[in-house]
């Protein structure tokens, strides 16, 4: 070949390696970015009035004169909605002054029909709240259709439909509202706390806010009358349903009072990283997931490190090449290719069901071990061999045993290569979902303490993040709690590799010194 071509080669060969890295760094990117700009929404965001009352009331941390004239402030403001809700359900109680006439003309009747109507006119006129009077109108109404009499009242039977019919689409309307409210502003005053965690506060996110106040004011619809096309999304004014009534002024309000009311706030919450979730993750941080990833990756390479080294030590100086030894490495190799949950129903067969190992950070550990060991294995094997072969002869030149040699000389020298698996192998155990499912993770859990983790099950980042992605039921209140998560996997694992790569070296550079 001449040296013309084999310049050339050289020089198309460098640059296919240099595009290569350029493209990994963009698909790095391109993944990584995304990510991480969402998941810092779970820190940095504008916070409401409600989640400075949440943090002092369910965390203990605020200031708590602060918090009362702030809520003083915003209840001065909302006043007013409540006002135009209350009267526009009392005015409502007047909606079913035309069935009256109706149903008293059927209580003249003298049979057993116009005696029931007439008694549940009387537990109408004794109802004082609108809920109580529409539930004795329908009873009546549905006594009335099913009756022997409902073909010969075919005229006040209709009648009485069409103004049911008109009254529950105000009350499906207005309890659409009301609803909606009730997620902006949390409970009106006078009304029972609820159980739920997420039903005593209101919006705490300023971005939750917006698509709630965007609801409130529009009727999302779609539109198929283009049959060419799909269909076309129509948000009408909600106001229009409304029109003529008392709550037709709430609407303006709100567009134009709803900072007052929540007064959004630049917040910056470490809590994310150092709270216990509340109501399924919808509020609170991720501390449980976090030392419970932290517990596993730690726990198993506390098992794998030790078996993987000495393992590659009985290869590399001890073992011959016997059929034995051939089979060893052949199911090394295998291992290293088994998909992860055929590991996590290992350790659900063995460790829980034979061993009787319970569900905990142990059980889950020793799974995740068995999975990173063949790595572990094949690394430190490799690394040991790098070890120039000199040193060895100059060792046992000097009068050392061989056991002597391989700990003073021969594995301090591979330690940097070891560690080099060791940094792959956390960050495999650390990101792992299927081993742990049955033997280590729960989706519910508090933040355990490192004396009595290692037999209780833990949260960890990884199942959790899976879980709220595919089963949580509120999925689109917990976005930045996901990509938040996702992030702070992804920084354990960087952290967690950089710890190993700064070892690497410092052992590296005292080797060479």
């Amino acid at each position: 070949m001449r040296l013309s071509t084999r310049k050339l080669l050289d020089k198309a060969f460098s640059s296919m390696g240099i595009i290569a890295i350029l493209i990994m760094l963009a698909t790095l990117i391109v993944i990584l970015v995304p990510i991480f700009s969402k998941g810092i929404t779970a820190i940095v965001f504008k916070g409401t009035i409600e989640h400075r009352r949440l943090l002092y009331e369910q965390f203990n941390r605020g200031n708590k004169d602060d918090l009362a004239k702030e809520l003083a402030k915003v209840s001065k403001a909302r006043q007013p909605v409540y006002d135009m809700v209350a009267n526009y359900s009392k005015n409502n109680l007047s909606s079913y002054d035309n069935i009256i006439p109706i149903l008293e003309e059927i209580s003249r009747r003298q049979d057993s029909l116009g005696r029931r109507v007439k008694r549940k006119l009387k537990k109408y006129n004794k109802a004082e709240d609108i809920e109580h009077k529409q539930k004795a109108i329908e009873q009546t109404y549905d006594h009335i259709m099913d009756s022997d009499y409902a073909n010969e009242l075919s005229t006040e039977a209709l009648a009485l439909k069409k103004i049911l019919n008109n009254q529950q689409a105000k009350e499906n309307a207005f309890s659409e509202v009301s609803d909606l409210l009730h997620k902006l502003l949390g409970p009106f005053p006078g009304e029972q706390n609820p159980a739920l965690i997420r039903k005593q506060y209101g919006q705490t996110r300023w971005d939750r806010t917006k698509i709630i106040l965007h609801s409130l004011l529009y009727v999302e619809s779609w539109d198929y009358s283009d049959k060419s096309g799909m269909g076309k999304k129509i948000a009408t004014p909600r106001i229009d349903l409304f029109r003529g009534t008392s709550l037709e002024p709430l609407f303006e309000y709100l567009q134009k009072n709803t900072k007052s009311m929540l007064i959004p706030r630049r917040t910056f919450y470490t809590g994310f990283f150092f709270d216990s979730p509340k109501d399924s993750h919808i509020f609170g941080g991720i501390l449980p997931e976090l030392l419970g990833t932290l517990y596993l990756t730690l726990g198993a390479m506390l098992f794998a490190f030790p078996v993987g080294i000495i393992t590659a030590i009985f290869f590399t100086e001890y073992a011959g090449d016997s059929s034995v030894v051939r089979l060893l490495r052949i199911s090394v190799s295998t291992l290293a290719g088994v998909p992860s949950i055929v590991f996590g129903l290992f350790g659900l067969a063995f460790l829980i069901n034979v061993i009787h190992i319970p569900k905990s950070v142990l059980a889950g550990s020793l799974t995740l071990a068995l999975l990173i060991l063949p790595t572990l294995i094949r690394a430190s094997e490799e690394a040991i061999r790098a070890v120039p072969h000199t040193y060895k002869e100059a060792a046992l030149a000097l009068g050392a045993g061989k056991w002597k040699t391989i700990i003073s000389v021969i594995l301090p020298a591979a330690l940097p290569g070891i560690l080099t698996g060791s940094v792959i192998s956390m960050g495999r155990a650390a990101g792992e979902t299927a081993p742990i499912i049955f033997t280590a993770a729960v989706s519910v859990g508090k933040a355990l303490k490192p004396a009595t983790a290692i037999m209780q099950p833990t949260p960890a980042l990884s199942w959790n993040l899976y879980n709220l992605c595919t089963e949580h039921e509120a999925v689109d209140q917990i976005r930045h709690v996901q990509f938040g998560m996702a992030a702070t996997l992804i920084l354990v694992v960087l952290l967690l590799n950089a710890i190993a790569i700064f070892m690497r070296a410092h052992i590296s550079k005292k080797l060479k010194g």
